[in-house]
């Protein structure tokens, strides 16, 4: 990425844009996330390989949060199955870490699946990306066992937050 980033002001405020997840800004972003596993742990999942579809409408959503033209960051939701909806592929350069854009990316993420009817949300984090999981835990999440089959608990953190409906709050199983 070259120039640098507009300031938060009201000419450049955040905006969160749905897009494809091969999108070019979606698959540059990603791509970023991936180098920054790979130089952390020394491997990663490849986002590559991830499908389109699992973001695409109507139990998947991927945005993309831009400040002016720059790109901030990422992040993906997608409705299992089984009742949670998942967070996938969360990231922001680290030009823009700490202006908001993640826990905007987060929020808007967490209302696609409050509106989905899900009643919980799911997620994994590596355990030594300190600042995410700092995010994740100021956004009330809590640690879950693994999820996933065969992650290893010394470098993954699985997450999980009960969702409120907004239109009702009585029922804790939503």
């Amino acid at each position: 990425m070259t120039g640098t980033i507009p300031h938060h002001s009201p000419a450049h405020p955040l905006l969160l844009q749905p897009v494809a997840y091969d999108h070019a800004d979606a698959r540059r972003l990603t791509q970023a996330l991936h180098q920054e596993q790979v130089d952390l742990y020394g491997f990663a999942d490849d986002p590559r390989t991830t499908p389109s579809s699992l973001f695409r409408a109507p139990n998947g959503l991927f945005l993309v949060a831009r400040r002016g033209p720059v790109a901030l960051g990422c992040g993906g939701v997608r409705h299992l199955q089984s009742g949670p909806a998942e967070i996938k592929r969360m990231y922001v350069i680290p030009a823009a870490r700490g202006t908001g854009a993640g826990q905007a990316i987060l929020r808007a993420l967490e209302e696609a699946a409050r509106q989905w009817g899900a009643g919980r949300i799911i997620l994994e984090t590596g355990a030594r990306n300190h600042a995410a999981l700092a995010l994740y835990t100021k956004a009330g999440y809590a640690r879950i066992e693994p999820y996933a089959a065969g992650r290893d608990p010394q470098i993954n953190r699985a997450l999980s937050k009960r969702l409120q409906d907004r239109r009702t709050s009585d029922d804790p199983e939503r």
